[in-house]
Formats: C-alpha cells, structure tokens, sequence
C-alpha cells in the first residue's frame, strides 16, 4: 500500500501513539507524531523516549490459554512493532512479559526516528484544530497524563465532561541494597530451594507483618483524603490503601504466600513480597503491586520495614499520577473513531487510542494504536475495515468499551468475563479458558486474512510467529 501524499497527526508518542505512527508509516502515510516530553514532562516521567514505560515494566502473562496471552498472540500475528521490541528486550519475570524499560523505550524511539516517514515533533499541542490542520485525520494518544490545555481541549469537542484521578506507581530499588540472606529467589509453586525462580521473595512472620502493617495504614500521604474505589482502577490500588479495606487485605492479594516455600524454614511464609527485576541485568527490582501514595520520606521508613529490605536505596520512589480518559461507550465507534457531530467541528476524522481511549494496560494500548491505524489506513485507502471478531481479546474489550448500553464506564484490561460464552458451558475452568485461545486464534486467522484480502496487512505480518 503507497499513500505517501497522505499524512495524519498523532499526538502523543507513548505506547498507542508510537505502534499507530511505526504502523501507519509501514503502510506508506507521512505521520506527524507530535510529542511534549522532554520541553514539557509529566509528574512521572524521566525522559523523552517515546514508549517510556512509566508504572509496572510488566507486560503481563504470556500464558497463550489466559486473555492477555491471547492479547499478546493478537499483537504478533498483526505485526505489532513494539510487541517485537518488548520481546527483544524482555527481562526474566516468570509466565510474564516483563522488559528492560530503558531499552524497550530506546529502542522504539529509534525506529521511530530513524523512519523517512515520521516527523517527530517536540511541543505541546494544546489546540485541536491546529494540530488537525494540514492532516488527512488525526489520533489522540496522550494517554493518562494528558496535558490540562489539551484534556479542556478535547472536553470542549466532545461536550463530555473528562474525568480525572489518580493512578499509582511502585518504588524500584537497588538490587545490591538487598539483603540476600533474608530474600530467597523462587517462582509460585516451584520446588523449595529452586536457584532459577524469577523473583526475589521478602517473606515475612506474622509479628513482622503485622508490625508493618501498622506503620503502613498510619504513614504519611501525599494526598491527605481517603480514595473512593471509584477514583482509582482496581490493580493499581496503593498498597496503604489496599491495607485500610482491613488488616489480612494485603496477605491476600499482594503480599499473599500462596505457591512460595521459605527454604530457611522449609514452611510456607505468614505474608511475602515479590520482587521482579526492573532491567537486563538485575541491577533494579520492583517492589511488585506496591503502588503507593506515600511521602519518600515514609516509603523509605515504611518500606524499609520488609525483610531483606532493611537497607534498601530507592531507584524510584513510588509516585501517584492522574489518569484521563473519555467516556468510550458514548463517544467512540468499534474503530476508536470519536462520533460526529463532534469530530466534524475540526474537519477531519478524529481517531483516539491507548488508555485515553478508557483502556487500561501496557498491550492494551500498543493493541489499541495498532486498530487505530488500521481504520485510519482504511479511511485513506477508501476501503471499508473488516469488523473486529468478538471472540479475540481486544475484539471483546472493544466491543465492551463501545457499547452504548455499558453504564458507568471504568478503563479495564483484556479479561475472560467479557468474552462471548459458550453455547454449552465447560465447567473446568483450564479447558475453558484453552478453548477460549483457541476460538479467538480461529477468529484472528479469518480477521487477518480479511485484512491482507482489503490490502490493509502488512508483507509478511501474516506470517509472524504466535506469542507462545
């Protein structure tokens, strides 16, 4: 496909923004990738890469019978780019994708500046309608930490109030301020004295949790207000949040001992923390499920409390950002394409994508500026995008997310309980969720091949191995 005398505006070169400019260049479109970072950042980031990953460097399970394995064999089969450089920049993190974050945003950046057919632009973009000018359509990937000038920009568009709160970000510390004799290194349910596992693990004894959990509740925050669940997604509650639902909260979601065997003591731990690390090297780790909106002062008090941590220095403390995002069942068609009338107010097809699209999640948003370009792309070429099949992972979130029936709309990840049932339900859990992969393979293969037959697939996308 040669489209080269068409060009589109995307703002934002995070995650969606960057798969939607690599993917759309591929097909022969001038893009003009308008970024902010590094003249103007964000309470979180620390660079100017595009793809900088900025919470978890987790990509989530690679299990192909679990939804976000489904999701990731989605992201090969059609080419994802980023999904390729997350896998050559992978880091040891048990079933999961987790990447050297530096490198996997390096490395993305490269390509994208080093294609003939990316601009990339650093400035803010505040006015919609300037930035729409000169453009064949546009994509809004800003993510959750859009600017206020563009969030009142796109609120003003829509007519759609946009709603903000707050998202949070685990600490990462130095590998050699670890104390090793207390951490053992150990996957869930691997044999007890297993030197291969993938994380660190701090277990702790009851009078050290409960200890710990004292200080936690009564530390300092940032922000001195209870959160409501509401103002926050599920996964990424503060730990001292999780921690004031009741006392054993954490021992049964982030600190649960499930699966883990102490070697010191050959018995499984009251509570344990898992420490996946941050880069290639193990030189960082991260504090798993710890977000946090704590002062530094107390993270370092507080945290410092676990075992094996006593001595730990902070890479990165944990931080609290905001999260944007619009109202996707009422503003957003099956293709991320923003509803007349407000997209005819700029003239031009307005497209949105990754998490200010009201998904949430690292593939989620590489996957959602992936369907963006492909519409977009389809839109230029004239031709129509063949339907998203519900029966693939991002197939069943869209259609969740674009429903105008969905009340009371939260971003959320890829899952098995949005997925179309079975005509007969299979009571085993295991061979439901396998054949659950191996219907949504079945779709992707007729939904790749409905793309190569409207010449929107890329030479050899097609062809590329599954995530295994």
């Amino acid at each position: 496909m040669s489209q080269s005398k068409k060009s589109i505006t995307i703002l934002g070169a995070g995650l969606a923004g960057s798969e939607a400019a690599l993917q759309l260049a591929a097909r022969g479109i001038r893009v003009r990738l308008v970024e902010m970072r590094p003249d103007v950042q964000t309470p979180v980031h620390v660079s100017g890469a595009c793809a900088e990953l900025v919470c978890s460097n987790s990509l989530k399970s690679e299990k192909p019978d679990s939804a976000a394995g489904m999701l990731k064999r989605e992201l090969a089969e059609l080419g994802s780019q980023l999904y390729a450089q997350a896998k050559l920049h992978a880091v040891p993190a048990g079933g999961a994708l987790a990447v050297d974050r530096a490198a996997f945003a390096d490395a993305v950046s490269a390509l994208v500046e080093q294609h003939p057919l990316i601009e990339l632009v650093r400035e803010e973009a505040v006015d919609l309608a300037r930035a729409a000018e000169g453009a064949d359509a546009l994509v809004v990937a800003t993510g959750p930490l859009t600017s206020d000038a563009l969030a009142d920009a796109l609120a003003r568009l829509t007519g759609e109030g946009h709603m903000a709160f707050y998202d949070a970000a685990a600490p990462i510390v130095m590998a050699d301020s670890l104390d090793e004799q207390r951490l053992f290194r150990q996957s869930r349910y691997e044999d007890a004295g297993n030197d291969v596992g993938d994380y660190l693990n701090a277990p702790f004894s009851r009078e050290e949790y409960d200890a710990f959990i004292e200080e936690l509740v009564n530390a300092e925050r940032v922000i001195r207000r209870d959160f409501e669940t509401r103002d926050l997604f599920q996964a990424c509650q503060p730990i001292e949040e999780i921690a004031r639902k009741g006392h054993d909260a954490p021992r049964f979601g982030t600190l649960k001992p499930v699966g883990l065997t102490d070697p010191r003591t050959g018995r499984r731990p009251w509570a344990a923390l898992q420490l996946r690390a941050e880069d290639a090297h193990g030189s960082s780790y991260n504090l798993v499920g710890f977000q946090t909106n704590l002062t530094f002062p107390e993270q370092r008090r507080v945290f410092r409390m676990i075992p094996g941590l006593e001595q730990a220095e902070f890479a990165r403390y944990g931080v609290m950002h905001r999260n944007t995002f619009v109202d996707a069942p009422r503003l957003l068609d099956a293709n991320l394409r923003l509803h007349a009338p407000a997209a005819d107010r700029l003239g031009v097809p307005v497209f949105l994508a990754g998490q200010i699209a009201g998904t949430e999640g690292y593939c989620e948003a590489i996957r959602s500026g992936l369907h963006a370009a492909l519409a977009a792309a389809a839109l230029l070429a004239g031709v129509e995008p063949p339907a998203l099949p519900r029966e693939t992972a991002f197939g069943a979130l869209m259609a969740y997310a674009t429903d105008p029936a969905t009340a009371d709309y939260q971003p959320m990840h890829v899952n098995f309980g949005i997925l179309p049932p079975f005509d007969q339900h299979i009571r085993n859990k295991r061979e439901r969720y396998a054949a659950y992969a191996e219907r949504g393979a079945q779709a992707l293969a007729a939904y790749r091949d409905e793309l190569a037959q409207r010449g929107l697939a890329l030479d050899g996308a097609a062809g590329t191995e599954a995530a295994s």
